[in-house]
């Protein structure tokens, strides 16, 4: 099985909400299974995921809606989830995309109570059904193979809307956080996007604009609960071989490196800043030893980003290091061309490989080592023993360097 490398483009101009963006991935040809089972990690026996083709405004939509099985307990800090998902041995992308849209939702909570991030309680975002669109959505990502979203303008629409802190305005407060720095109309009556919704787009989507240049490959509509006459409540997804891709070059994209020094901080926080940084939408972050004046020993943080995406994490670096100054310079970043291609290891299981090719040839293939490890602890395995398998499976099915791409993977991919 061969996931190719896609981009994702989300039409939100009608707003959004996660079982929105949720349905449209599934339209467009995710897994519901799969969704399922990232959310069964996250939330055991909780929930589920029940899908329906529904019209609105006289369109056809899939409509995914979140079942409960269990009683809820909807008050949930930013601490408690993000150890839900941290333990509950996801695929890393899977993982890495939820902790960023959590991140951000408590961040965005954070800033409009006025207090610290770790002492955020989620309401309506800490219920078992965001928590399960959250982690759905981004499995469904996975499952489909997409390595870049990108998003249009959001409608927020206007009015106003009752929530667990009272009646708010539309916006609330919360989406109007999250909007920083995105493209947004009013676009309608009512909330039209939710802070769930919000969050994710802003929180996957690195740019903001209309449907960019790829060759089409599958569309998705995912349907809203209200159906508005006049005007559909659905959330479309375009995914396509982005157009480098499509003709057979190299990723090239504009990005951003952040800079600081610092010599003051303790080195055992150093492994939660990378980490929350990658989970904020960071491409990389690593650290450089360094020298500084009057022979301090310290590093120099480095972060690649995407422009969409430096402001928030520039705050972060303020937040989570003792840093006063944060460089900023933009760079070319050129990527080669990517697909994943499914091996089955000696014993039982599978492990993606990521093949990395240019014009159809072979440059490197890796296999994913969050997936080497989940497999590995199924099997009461050491790591190692797994990783070696999973190469061996790879070279046995002719994923190595200067070999031509085998036959189930795209040369567009």
């Amino acid at each position: 099985m061969t996931a190719p490398y896609r981009d994702a483009w989300l039409d939100v101009t009608s707003g959004v909400a996660g079982d929105m963006l949720l349905g449209a991935l599934v339209d467009a040809g995710a897994s519901p299974a799969a969704a399922q089972q990232a959310v069964d990690a996250v939330i055991p026996g909780a929930v589920r995921l029940a899908q329906a083709s529904v019209t609105r405004a006289g369109l056809r939509a899939t409509k995914v809606d979140v079942e409960p099985l269990a009683e809820d307990h909807p008050h949930r800090t930013w601490r408690a989830i993000r150890g839900r998902i941290e333990e509950a041995g996801l695929p890393g992308p899977v993982g890495d995309r939820a902790l960023a849209v959590f991140g951000r939702l408590a961040a965005a909570e954070a800033r409009v109570h006025g207090v610290s991030v770790e002492d955020v309680h989620f309401h309506e975002v800490g219920a078992w059904d965001s928590i399960a669109d959250v982690v759905g959505v981004c499995a469904a990502l996975h499952d489909l193979g997409i390595a870049r979203v990108t998003a249009s303008a959001v409608a927020l629409g206007s009015g106003r809307v009752r929530t667990a802190h009272g009646d708010l305005p539309v916006p609330v407060p919360a989406v109007l956080e999250l909007a920083a720095g995105w493209e947004v109309v009013g676009g309608g009556t009512g909330e039209l996007a939710t802070p769930t919704g919000m969050a994710l787009v802003t929180a996957l989507a690195t740019e903001c604009g209309d449907l960019p240049r790829l060759r089409a490959e599958a569309t998705g509509v995912g349907a809203g609960t209200r159906d508005t006459p006049g005007r559909p409540n659905v959330v479309r997804v375009v995914l396509g071989a982005p157009a480098a891709a499509a003709s057979g070059t190299d990723q090239e994209t504009s990005a951003v490196v952040l800079e600081a020094n610092v010599d003051d901080l303790d080195p055992r926080l150093w492994p939660g800043v990378l980490a929350s940084l990658l989970a904020a939408g960071a491409s990389d972050a690593w650290l450089v030893p360094i020298v500084m004046k009057k022979g301090r020993p310290a590093h120099t943080l480095r972060v690649l980003a995407p422009r969409q995406r430096a402001d928030a994490l520039r705050d972060l670096i303020f937040r989570e290091t003792t840093t006063i100054g944060v460089r900023e310079s933009a760079v070319r970043k050129t990527a080669l061309q990517r697909t994943w291609v499914r091996v089955p290891v000696a014993g039982g299981g599978e492990v993606p490989v990521k093949v990395a090719h240019r014009g159809g040839v072979i440059v490197r293939a890796t296999p994913e080592f969050d997936d080497v490890a989940a497999l590995a602890a199924e099997r009461g395995l050491p790591a190692g023993t797994v990783l070696d398998a999973a190469v061996a499976a790879a070279v046995a099915a002719g994923l190595v360097p200067d070999a031509a791409l085998p036959a189930g993977a795209s040369q567009d991919s």
